[in-house]
């Protein structure tokens, strides 16, 4: 299986902001929307960074009174790690353990596509699991 598998299903909808906002403003899309990450993308929906959940803890650690003041631009998470369409659920996988992200952009030559989660990942693999016991159970039961 690929990503495409998860982004047929779920949809290509991605919240971005720009690296000029503030972290109030992240903090702000990530609550209207119940999500835990925000690509951080140029006018070209170029992906620039990507700001999470743990970045903004972070930054309230280090700046307790002022952290919803700093730009995103000083938070982000630069260098992002994405994969393409084609990418199969098992290397996405793989990466997300070895590096510890939760959230990867989908890009297609630097453009920002689609976003998953490894909650997204998950599910798909709990599904796939589910329907590997239903066909051994119906191949029994035959």
């Amino acid at each position: 299986m690929h990503v495409d598998t998860i982004l047929q299903t779920k949809g290509v909808s991605v919240y971005t902001l720009p690296p000029t906002g503030t972290l109030a403003d992240a903090v702000n899309l990530l609550n209207a929307h119940n999500i835990g990450a925000v690509v951080i993308t140029d006018d070209k929906k170029r992906i620039v960074g990507i700001l999470s959940e743990r970045d903004i803890v972070r930054q309230l650690g280090k700046h307790p009174s002022g952290a919803l003041a700093l730009s995103i631009a000083d938070c982000m998470t630069k260098g992002v790690v994405t994969a393409e369409r084609t990418t199969t659920i098992d290397q996405v996988m793989e990466v997300m353990t070895r590096r510890r992200i939760r959230h990867m952009p989908i890009a297609e030559n630097g453009i920002l596509t689609g976003i998953i989660s490894i909650g997204d990942v998950v599910k798909l693999k709990i599904a796939e699991v589910e329907h590997e016991a239903e066909a051994l159970r119906e191949y029994i039961a035959s």
